[in-house]
């Protein structure tokens, strides 16, 4: 196999770049000490609280990075570098979270859910509760990942969490989502991230999706839905959400459309920004135009979201020297194992991006390359880059609106093993 794409020895800045991303890792395992902080030492509170928030640490040690690079090698090799980096998917999760958290689309979405619900004989919220956790993440596949976890983190943040379920559920629920809709956007070759990274270039389309990946997929979101459902069905049998809309709630049938046109605009343009902002700047028009058929706009979260996604990949362009060989020089036997590991301290997409640049890999590599890298991706927030959006959604739901890592893990570890399973053993 051969690495030799990869530097073999670090320059300064990489080193540099290694630590800083470690630290990184560490601050969002931390970012509860700084809330406490926050409260402790009120002169400084403000930047305490901006260093509390999960969506601001890589962009924050990002931006250290900058500055570090500017020292080292001048402010001219830190703007080339900087201007190699593709900024698309910042960019387009930023847009696609505003438009699918918007009145008309998620109020659409979850009539949809609460109408198969209702066809199901189950007690309690159990049957909606099931749907959105099976049937949201696998439509990632169509709508991408990023608008399935915006559309799914809303319905459960309205009609599951705000009825004041245990932490326990919330947790588990979490962990569910984040690797539903991690593996859930497999059917196609355009939905995942890190299937996206790897398509053109290993010539995958939907129906080699669908046929290696989508239906183990599919079987694995299922299972993992059902497996929690099952786990809390006392719970959530006993909870009654109103699935009715509130008043002022309904919005023009024709308002609806114009809404899913712009969400399947956006879409079909995501790899190229220019088209999808300029789509995004006349929604915002017609959204003010309409503005009182709106909530408000989740510009600051989907702002935030963008600016932790943008700060991984200023920081992760700079690790291609130690993670490249240690992946790839990994067995076909063993790199399904080692993808799902390092996934959860890496962006997915960068895994299977750095494989796409090495010659002469086997079928059976680039398999498991992938399988790993969608398997481990609901571990942690940074595994794939939905979750941040699906944490700025959910935190506020948990006690000082803090999400912690460690459990968020934790729970995550069983649906994960599912999804391993689906994808090794079938």
């Amino acid at each position: 196999m051969d690495s030799g794409t990869f530097a073999l020895m670090p320059t300064p800045v990489e080193m540099i770049a290694a630590v800083l991303f470690a630290t990184a890792i560490l601050h969002t395992f931390s970012t509860k000490l700084f809330g406490q902080l926050a409260r402790l030492q009120p002169a400084h509170a403000g930047v305490w609280h901006l260093l509390s928030e999960v969506e601001v640490v890589f962009g924050f040690w990002a931006m250290v990075m900058v500055v570090v690079m500017v020292a080292l090698e001048g402010a001219e090799a830190m703007t080339a570098y900087i201007d190699a980096r593709n900024f698309t998917e910042p960019m387009f999760v930023f847009v696609i979270m505003v438009i699918a958290a918007t009145r008309p689309v998620v109020r659409t979405a979850m009539g949809v859910i609460a109408l198969l619900a209702r066809a199901i004989p189950l007690p309690g919220s159990l049957g909606f509760y099931f749907l959105v956790l099976a049937v949201v993440p696998l439509l990632g596949s169509f709508i991408t990942e990023p608008a399935a976890m915006t559309m799914a983190a809303l319905i459960l943040a309205d009609r599951i969490f705000a009825a004041g379920v245990s932490t326990r559920l919330k947790y588990a629920t979490l962990g569910v989502l984040f690797v539903n809709v991690s593996i859930g956007g497999t059917l196609t070759h355009f939905a995942a991230p890190p299937v996206l990274m790897v398509a053109q270039t290993w010539n995958w389309d939907t129906p080699f999706m669908l046929s290696n990946f989508g239906w183990k997929a599919a079987i694995a979101t299922l299972a993992n839905a059902f497996a929690v459902t099952a786990l809390f069905r006392r719970e959530l049998g006993q909870l009654r959400p109103s699935f009715g809309r509130d008043p002022g709630d309904a919005s023009p049938p024709w308002l609806v459309i114009v809404h899913l046109l712009f969400l399947a605009g956006v879409v079909a343009f995501a790899h190229h920004p220019a088209l999808f902002m300029g789509l995004f700047l006349f929604f915002l028009g017609i959204a003010h135009a309409y503005h009182q058929y709106q909530d408000r706009l989740m510009l600051r979260e989907g702002l935030l979201v963008a600016f932790f996604l943008a700060g991984l990949v200023v920081l992760g362009g700079l690790q291609r020297w130690w993670l490249g060989p240690l992946l790839l020089g990994m067995s076909d036997d063993t790199v399904f194992i080692g993808a799902t590991i390092l996934t959860a301290f890496t962006d997915n997409a960068a895994l299977t991006y750095l494989g796409s640049q090495v010659q002469g890999l086997s079928d059976s590599f680039k398999y498991a390359l992938v399988a790993g890298a969608v398997t481990g991706g609901g571990l942690t927030i940074i595994a794939n880059a939905p979750n941040p959006a699906g944490i700025a959604i959910l935190r506020g739901q948990f006690t000082d609106g803090v999400v912690n890592p460690l459990w968020l893990a934790l729970a995550a570890l069983g649906p994960t093993l599912v999804a391993a399973l689906a994808f090794r053993i079938l």
